[in-house]
Order: C-alpha cells, then sequence, then structure tokens
C-alpha cells in the first residue's frame, strides 16, 4: 500500500498492512539545538533518518487571516522579546524558544474590534489561493500523498481565543453569545466557502482542525455550550466534505478529552489526537467507547527522558493497546529538552519496530 492508501485506510477502520507510522511533532527549538551537540548532524535527522511514512502535504490555500498582521518587534529584553505575532497577539518570550509564550494582549475585546478584525476573514480577500493555483490544484489532484487544509491557530473555540484571549473568550460565551456565534459563524462561511471551491478544483483527503481546548480536569466548556458553539458548524463543514469525498477529519485537541471525544465524534470527526498520557487520557476505555473513530498519538514522550527500561515499558504498553481498537501510536506532543538525541533514537527503533515498519 502507499502511505495515502495506508493511512486513509488505517484510520476508516480498513484492512492495512500495517500500522501507519507517522509522526505529528518533532522536538522544541532548544531540543533541537541540545541535540545537535549531542549528534545529530543536520537539523531535519530526527525525522529523516527513520523512515517516516508521509503524514499529509498541504493544499497551499490560507484558511486563516488574509492579510496577517505584519509581525512586529516591540522590546528587546535581553534572553527574552516581546513582539506582536501574525495573528496581532502581542506576546512574550524566550528568544531561544524554550517555553511557550506569555500572551499580553489580544486584537479583539468587544465587537467594535471584532468588526475591524473580520475584514481580514474574506474568503474572497486576495492572496488566499496561491498565484499557480491551477496547476496547483492540478498536481494535488494527482499526488500519491494525502492532501490536507488545515484551520490552526483557529476553530469554533480556538478562534475566539485566539483573536480575544481564553478567559475573555469564556467570559464572552456568557455575557456576548451572539459575538462569539457571528465571529464563529464568520469563521464557518469563509472555510465552507473555500473548501467548497477547493473541491470543484482538485481532491482533499484531509480536514484538520485545532482546538486545544481541554486541560487536566477536562474540557474548557460544557457539553451544552459545545453543542451552542461548535457542533452545528463543524457538522455544516463536515457532511458537505464528506459527501464530496474528503476521507479524514482530524481534530488536535490537548488535554483530558474523555468529555470532548464523543462530542467531537458527533460533528464528523474520525481522527482525535494527541490523547497525552500526562492529561489522564485512558485510552484502553476510550477505545472501547468509541470504536468507529481513531484516537492517536499517546505514546507518552516523558518516558524518553527516562531510561532504555522505562522506554521498553512503555512500548510494550502501547503495543498491548493496539489490538483494543481504532489506535494510531506517536508522541503524544513535542520532545521536550531533557530528552537526549540517543534516548530519541532508541525510542524511534522501537516504535518503528512495534508498527512492523521494515527499514
Amino acid at each position: 500500500m502507499t502511505d495515502r492508501e495506508r493511512l486513509i485506510a488505517y484510520i476508516e477502520g480498513k484492512r492495512a498492512d500495517r500500522v501507519p507510522f507517522v509522526i505529528q511533532w518533532g522536538p522544541w527549538a532548544e531540543t533541537s539545538r541540545i541535540w545537535r551537540q549531542q549528534g545529530m548532524a543536520k537539523e531535519r535527522d530526527w525525522y529523516d533518518l527513520f523512515g517516516f511514512d508521509t503524514l499529509s502535504i498541504d493544499a497551499g490555500v490560507n484558511f486563516v487571516l488574509c492579510p496577517e498582521f505584519p509581525f512586529q518587534d516591540v522590546e528587546d529584553l535581553g534572553d527574552k522579546r516581546v513582539y506582536r505575532d501574525e495573528q496581532g497577539v502581542l506576546r512574550r518570550g524566550y528568544k531561544a524558544e524554550t517555553s511557550m509564550d506569555e500572551f499580553l494582549d489580544y486584537p479583539v475585546k468587544d465587537r467594535k474590534t471584532w468588526d475591524a478584525h473580520k475584514v481580514r476573514l474574506d474568503p474572497a480577500s486576495p492572496g488566499r489561493f496561491p498565484a499557480d493555483w491551477p496547476a496547483r490544484a492540478k498536481a494535488l489532484k494527482d499526488s500519491p500523498e494525502v492532501v490536507a487544509v488545515g484551520f490552526y491557530p483557529y476553530g469554533f473555540l480556538g478562534g475566539p481565543r485566539t483573536m480575544m484571549g481564553a478567559e475573555q473568550c469564556l467570559e464572552m460565551m456568557v455575557e456576548d453569545p451572539v459575538l462569539i456565534e457571528d465571529i464563529n459563524d464568520t469563521l464557518c462561511h469563509l472555510w465552507y466557502t473555500l473548501l467548497d471551491r477547493m473541491l470543484d478544483e482538485t481532491r482533499i483527503d484531509m480536514i484538520a482542525g485545532w482546538e486545544d481546548m481541554a486541560g487536566k480536569q477536562g474540557s474548557l466548556i460544557s457539553p451544552a455550550f459545545f453543542r451552542r458553539f461548535i457542533t452545528p458548524r463543524y457538522t455544516k463543514i463536515l457532511t458537505m466534505a464528506k459527501r464530496r469525498g474528503v476521507r479524514i477529519a482530524s481534530m488536535d485537541s490537548d488535554g483530558l478529552m474523555h468529555q470532548l471525544n464523543p462530542l467531537f465524534r458527533e460533528c464528523g470527526f474520525n481522527w482525535i489526537y494527541p490523547n497525552e498520557v500526562q492529561a489522564g487520557n485512558d485510552l484502553a476505555t476510550q477505545l472501547k467507547l468509541y470504536p468507529d473513530i481513531c484516537l492517536g498519538g499517546h505514546i507518552d514522550k516523558r518516558a524518553m527522558a527516562k531510561d532504555k527500561e522505562a522506554m521498553d515499558a512503555e512500548i510494550e504498553r502501547i503495543r498491548g493497546l493496539l489490538p483494543q481498537g481504532r489506535f494510531l501510536p506517536y508522541f503524544d506532543h513535542v520532545t521536550p529538552p531533557d530528552v537526549s538525541w540517543e534516548n530519541y533514537c532508541y525510542m524511534v527503533r522501537r516504535w518503528k519496530e512495534l508498527v512492523g515498519k521494515k527499514e
């Protein structure tokens, strides 16, 4: 089977020649710098040396702000900096990218600022499609790879949160739900319109959603709020897309997903990840509850910071989960800098053996 055939078949619960060997996240920038000191010869060796299956190729259409905000350095703080990113968010973070940034200010604060922001989400904005789109559309239609489109860093919770911050977004769901619905209707119209055109002109295999809407305590919002603000819009998009040949609808959402898995399943998603171990996800139970969707990730990245015995134990834990349902294993998020290059190489080779990928 080709990588495309294998991935689609596996996620849909059909027969595949083996488990796909795909990776979603690589190392933190600081991790990569440390690995270069420890013997990683080239910047991309963490990927290139191991023969991963190709996950997907991006269709190259802009599904978010158009135009984006100009990147702006605001203040130099020595090992840190303050800057405004392409989403219009003011951030403070380490120049070495050793941890997540602090988010200081957001472009949307109220209806007035939303109206100013909204013009950047017009599906007819020049520049959404690349200049060579007709030729690219033909190449994508003929491509042997999974052709994907993605909404990051937006979703129907992730979008308002990226625009206004988590706290204000959650408050507005209660205090001004009509504003949140207007934001989400605007995003839904944007994505539906772009997908409608693309599906007329090329092939799309996968829609990749992003929300990151849970912590260790579970979902940031109630099922009632999910079904009000999120469900109708994803359902509209995915119903149309699947009717027109899209095979995979994936959702990247961190945290404890037990409450959210059935809700995303209701919307039409059939691949949910990363199911982080440290967040408390119990995949043995979730695989039994939802045998008709694929749950991905769940290889505990923290095991790589320990010894070979711990890594071997993690591989055996994953081996025990594979017969229990539609499970696609890979690291459950970005690899942190306390993982050595030697340990990473060992763990990837053990994982490769587990899924049956030949050298």
